[in-house]
């Protein structure tokens, strides 16, 4: 197969940007993959080189933005979507700005985005609500304004905080681009879930690769910016940064120290494929030897082991949800391993 597209997806804590090369060179290198189950999707980076690759991907995220960006990416086709998409990219570009709650909350009581920037987010938002469209052309569009809106942010990119003075990416004004949807696949159609793992880890295919939360920080609290632009439902808010209040109560076993290894021996039991595939950091709550143990009881486990550069706040420090300064510099790289199973 050839070499894998690398679309410019938005900033994303834990990305696997750099290694898809890395990770696509192993599965090529297995025989017989032809149906792929990614089961912690996120940014939809890596299920989109697989399916730029001619695999079937079934991609998987319980939350909302993450399972929309693989609608985009891998359930959408190029030749069923993209004029009409294109169309509608020139339609909502056009749209005069127009403010209301989500300019109020990000761009005034908090400050990710410059309030003009907010109010074209916001006009464009309520035209997908209004014209219910249907999938997966709905999610094309808000995969196209969330981008849109990573452009022009003022964040180290992450939600938890956003910077004490603006970036000078947050002064552009608002483009949205036609993302870059596949044809579809040689070996098959894409589908996209929406729940948690540990409901679909069953699924047969012929690789399930893995790419769990690995620590106490949960992906709905990074980006829940984004899970309120899918979901549209003005939610309650606190703190500074203005975080759903869901964020407080929607958990997840894969965060808790005491309950991940319970949770990853479930998925690792459950899977029905020929291999598998994990990704995982010594930044995470397993340590190698613990994981190469689960993953011992389903068969053969090779590591492949190297140094990877940490998230950006890393480097730049850590601040608060006002966008003061409140943490060291870190460490700039940590050790990245992939573990494969013939199972």
């Amino acid at each position: 197969m050839g070499s894998a597209r690398r679309p410019a997806l938005i900033k994303y804590i834990g990305s696997k940007r750099l290694i898809v090369p890395r990770l696509m060179e192993c599965v090529g290198a297995l025989d017989g993959v032809h149906r792929v189950l990614d089961l912690f999707s996120g940014s939809c980076r890596v299920a989109h080189a697989l399916k730029s690759l001619g695999y079937q991907v079934i991609a998987n995220d319980h939350n909302a933005y993450a399972a929309t960006l693989a609608r985009c990416y891998v359930e959408a086709d190029a030749e069923d979507v993209l004029a009409e998409a294109q169309d509608w990219i020139v339609r909502l570009q056009g749209l005069p700005p127009r403010a209301g709650w989500f300019t109020n909350t990000f761009c005034e009581r908090s400050r990710f985005f410059q309030a003009e920037n907010g109010a074209k987010i916001e006009a464009i938002r309520e035209a997908i609500e209004e014209a219910g469209l249907s999938e997966p052309l709905r999610s094309v569009l808000l995969t196209a304004l969330i981008e849109a809106a990573d452009r022009v942010d003022s964040t180290t990119g992450v939600h938890m905080a956003y910077l004490k003075e603006w970036s000078p990416r947050a002064h552009r004004a608002l483009q949205l681009r036609l993302p870059d949807v596949l044809p579809r696949a040689p070996a098959g159609k894409g589908v996209v879930y929406e729940k948690d793992a540990l409901e679909l880890a069953h699924e047969e295919v012929d690789l399930v690769y893995l790419d769990p939360p690995y620590n106490q920080h949960k992906y709905l609290g990074n980006y829940h910016i984004w899970e309120t632009l899918v979901r549209w439902d003005r939610p309650e808010f606190y703190g500074r940064a203005c975080k759903r209040v869901d964020c407080r109560t929607r958990k997840s076993a894969f965060n808790q120290r005491g309950e991940i290894v319970g949770a990853l021996r479930t998925v690792i039991t459950s899977v029905r494929a020929r291999y598998l595939l994990v990704s995982f950091s010594d930044e995470g709550f397993v340590d190698r030897e613990t994981l190469e143990a689960l993953l011992a009881e389903r068969g053969e486990v090779l590591v492949d082991e190297f140094d990877h550069p940490r998230y950006i706040g890393a480097r730049i420090g850590i601040f608060n949800g006002s966008g003061k300064k409140v943490g060291k510099v870190g460490r700039l790289h940590n050790r990245e391993r992939l573990y494969l199973v013939r199972c």
